[in-house]
């Protein structure tokens, strides 16, 4: 396929701008290097391998979130329309009354109708802008190239934004408790102004797994994850058991000595107690012996599970040998930390609570966790036991991928973060 510059009716391309501008990502360094050699096949390449964001209505889209709401720019002093697109390091800070929609450039090219703009513009206003002819799929050479190209899929790689991305202290700190989940999806771990996958793509995100719809829904959430509230309490109860018998011990907890260790206190748990409350001394009632051991078949089920992801972790190298998980309040941190920039993608919150949600996160993290690794293994061992059900499948292997490139890329945070 051959590939001619944009459209000669477009004029000059416009100044290249400052020699000192850096790119606030990889994505847009390739666009303005391609862009200045007049390399158009590998621009459009670059376009149809990334995501790109449109502004849309937010008002039109609360009404009727089914529907597309495209705005389109009106140059007043030409009489002319357009429509701009943006990479995901071109875009502003979240505000209430501007929102964006996420789209390829596949989709852009189909979207086409009569009554669409003549002109597209990518990243107006940067070294990297370069307006393009609309019409319909498969009439220009970039619409073209994104039915040869395809659309873009989460890639697995390390991706941050050097330019408004936080690379040091508190907030990179929460930030890179969200890294792992960033690696998989391809998406940038250091920016807490969060676009993500849009408004609507969060919105959407938020309702389907999590079933949240409201600012308060959210922040309830929120909250669980920030007090390690979200997930089983089972499997801290089982996991602190044998930090306890490590403590005492020595280090090296015997399998089946945790199995009975766990029989013990849950016996003896159930055997009532007496406890001071604010009305008085109560006293508690024993439970059935029936309850109880199926309680105690439970947590020894699950001790199983975690001693077979252990050794699987181990031959993998997210655990060292003879070393275990501490615990897997990570998994509720890392969520959190997620969570806070997904709250506010949906408009949920603000950038200044999204932050300090951060800087939560990462302070919780230091009190039950004692390096990225252990975190590393908390997170993975939670989000196992979770989705899993030991199939050792996508979600077991994708952490792997993430974690080692987390663990090795010379611009990964848990490399240049201290965790404490």
């Amino acid at each position: 396929m051959s590939f001619g510059p944009p459209s000669a009716g477009f004029g000059p391309p416009p100044p290249a701008g400052p020699p000192a501008w850096t790119p606030p990502t990889e994505t847009e360094r390739a666009l303005a290097e391609a862009r200045a050699r007049g390399d158009w096949p590998a621009y459009y390449d670059v376009l149809a391998r990334t995501h790109l964001y449109y502004e849309m209505s937010r008002e039109a889209y609360d009404a009727q979130p089914d529907r597309v709401h495209r705005v389109f720019i009106r140059d007043v002093r030409r009489g002319t329309r357009h429509w701009e697109l943006f990479t995901d390091g071109m875009l502003p800070a979240p505000r209430p009354d501007m929102v964006y929609s996420r789209a390829s450039l596949r989709w852009i090219a189909d979207a086409w109708n009569p009554q669409c703009p003549p002109t597209l513009v990518i990243n107006p206003g940067t070294p990297c802008e370069l307006p393009l002819p609309y019409g319909p799929p498969g009439t220009t050479d970039w619409s073209r190239a994104a039915e040869h190209m395809g659309t873009p899929s989460p890639a697995m790689r390390l991706r941050a934004l050097h330019v408004g991305g936080a690379l040091h202290g508190s907030v990179a700190h929460g930030l890179a408790c969200g890294a792992l989940l960033c690696v998989s999806n391809g998406s940038l771990w250091n920016a807490p102004a969060w676009h993500g996958s849009g408004y609507d793509g969060e919105r959407r995100r938020l309702r389907e797994w999590w079933g949240i719809t409201t600012r308060a829904e959210w922040q309830r959430h929120l909250r669980n994850l920030l007090a390690r509230e979200a997930s089983s309490s089972v499997w801290e109860f089982a996991l602190s058991l044998r930090r306890t018998i490590a403590r005492d011990f020595g280090g090296h907890v015997d399998t089946g000595y945790w199995r009975e260790a766990v029989a013990t206190v849950i016996r003896a748990d159930s055997e009532g107690s007496t406890v001071i409350t604010k009305d008085g001394v109560t006293k508690t009632d024993p439970r059935p012996a029936s309850e109880t051991e199926a309680r105690i078949e439970g947590v020894q089920r699950l001790i199983g599970r975690i001693t077979r992801y252990e050794a699987r972790m181990r031959a993998d190298g997210i655990l060292d040998e003879n070393r275990h998980v501490t615990s897997v309040e990570a998994w509720d941190l890392g969520r959190a930390s997620k969570m806070a920039r997904w709250g506010l993608g949906a408009r949920f919150c603000t950038l200044a609570e999204t932050e300090s949600a951060l800087v939560r996160a990462g302070r919780a993290a230091t009190l039950t966790h004692r390096s990225w690794p252990d975190f590393s293994a908390g997170y993975i061992l939670g989000r196992c036991l979770h989705f899993d059900e030991e199939e050792f499948g996508p979600w077991y292997q994708d952490m792997v991928t993430a974690h080692r490139i987390l663990m090795s890329d010379p611009g990964s945070p848990w490399l240049n973060i201290p965790f404490r």
